[in-house]
């Protein structure tokens, strides 16, 4: 398990040129040449730092991340920066922990903070000298405290927040605007609590003749997780089992079903579907990640985002954190190391432009508590929301792309499509965790 400190524990639109854009569509085995080629040895010769970094950012974010480091490389002429993009979700990671495997990882990669422990800190990952990320600036008061001691495992510092991204809730201006949910400065008003919020949902369905709701039933095990969390739920999973708690587990289940079941939320809803009701006016409100801003902005809605509705007494709500983490390197070089963390800690200083293309809330507190983060909106409007992040349980199947995600879907799904009941959806999820935990980790 992660062991924190013990004062822890009780979008913008594309650059033009095919050039950019040939780099995010490279196939795995291009990025592999990119990433293993001559560079260093030109670099070595031209007596600039070579610094590899490996990341699973495709899309709005794979673009914003080129722009970063087009600046950054104006800014380090001194440093040879080789950005690799690989696909996201299981190809990353396999790649990343086949190169730490063999000693070959790159000086500096970007991940999920949840899939730490699947990365195995201490085998396939190396431990961040806290010294070494001082002298560039960089320590724990920066960070949340709820953040920072994710990036732990066994005492040691092993991650770099750069930050938090999560569930929150979009609504339809134009439709809220008529279900008379909006207050005088055009926000949505306090739906706190089940019984006002399903009501608001009725409201708003009067308004489209559809749905008061869209979200996302292909992709459901992380609302099954908010609503679980909501009511203090804990799932703890060990080698021979799990234990949780089936009565909080059953009314998260139970609400779900009865989102779709009174029509209040569509019955399938995959992909680009959740938000295409939201920007049609189909529904009010959407249950999405940040990142989906890009989509409605390209879509010209009229919207705005707040945090995830307080439906059980609190506004938690499932997130990951991206964060820098050391592959492992058979002969770590200093200089080379040194290069990461400070590449690291400009990213960090710069996150306002991450933080503008797909609405990730800045790790760095010094961006997000900024005059120029304040101006950002709808992406100030639900910052106080990574107070407020829930990580997914600790075992090496959890966290983003990792197999308890995959697995759950099945149960979920089909209790939203109406051909389980919460009861069966309960028992077909426990009989996953069963599975999940009788599977030897991989490492």
């Amino acid at each position: 398990m992660r062991e924190a400190p013990s004062q822890y524990r009780p979008s913008q639109p594309p650059v033009p040129g095919p050039g950019r854009r040939a780099f995010l569509a490279g196939t795995l085995a291009a990025a592999g040449l990119a990433a293993a080629g001559c560079g260093p040895a030109e670099s070595l010769a031209s007596g600039r730092t070579p610094l590899r970094q490996w990341n699973p950012f495709g899309g709005g974010d794979g673009l914003r991340m080129l722009d970063m480091h087009e600046t950054y490389e104006a800014e380090h002429p001194g440093i040879d920066l080789r950005a690799t993009t690989f696909e996201w979700g299981a190809p990353f990671y396999t790649k990343v922990a086949m190169g730490a495997a063999g000693g070959r990882g790159a000086d500096i990669a970007a991940v999920h903070v949840s899939r730490l422990e699947s990365l195995a800190p201490g085998k396939l990952l190396d431990p961040i000298d806290q010294a070494m990320l001082a002298d560039t600036g960089i320590g724990e008061a920066d960070f949340l405290p709820n953040i920072w001691r994710e990036c732990f495992f066994g005492g040691e510092l092993y991650a770099i927040p750069l930050d938090t991204h999560l569930l929150v809730q979009f609504y339809n201006l134009d439709v809220c605007r008529q279900a008379g949910l909006l207050d005088s400065d055009d926000r949505l008003v306090p739906l706190d609590n089940l019984d006002t919020y399903l009501d608001a949902l009725r409201e708003i369905q009067d308004v489209t003749g559809a749905y008061g709701l869209s979200l996302d039933t292909w992709g459901p095990w992380v609302n099954f997780w908010t609503l679980y969390r909501q009511q203090d739920g804990e799932l703890t999973f060990y080698e021979d089992g799990y234990e949780w708690d089936e009565d909080k587990a059953m009314a998260a289940l139970e609400l779900l079903y009865r989102l779709s079941e009174e029509g209040l939320a569509p019955r399938v809803s995959e992909g680009a579907d959740t938000s295409a009701n939201l920007a049609n006016g189909r529904s009010g409100l959407m249950i999405h990640g940040n990142w989906e801003m890009s989509t409605l902005q390209a879509a010209g809605t009229d919207f705005s985002v707040t945090q995830f509705p307080n439906l059980f007494g609190n506004h938690r709500t499932r997130g990951d954190t991206h964060c820098y983490v050391l592959p492992h390197q058979r002969d770590r070089d200093g200089e080379r190391t040194r290069a990461a963390l400070e590449y690291a800690a400009w990213m960090l200083r710069n996150s306002l432009s991450w933080s503008e293309g797909a609405g990730h809330i800045p790790a760095y507190r010094p961006v997000a508590e900024s005059a120029e983060y304040d101006a950002l909106h709808p992406q100030s409007e639900y910052r106080e929301a990574a107070e407020n992040v829930q990580f997914e349980p600790e075992a090496w199947f959890s966290g983003s792309a990792g197999r308890l995600q995959d697995e759950a879907t099945g149960p979920i799904t089909a209790l939203h499509q109406g051909t389980r009941t919460p009861d069966e959806a309960l028992e077909q999820l426990k009989r996953t965790f069963r599975m999940l935990t009788d599977v030897p980790a991989p490492v």
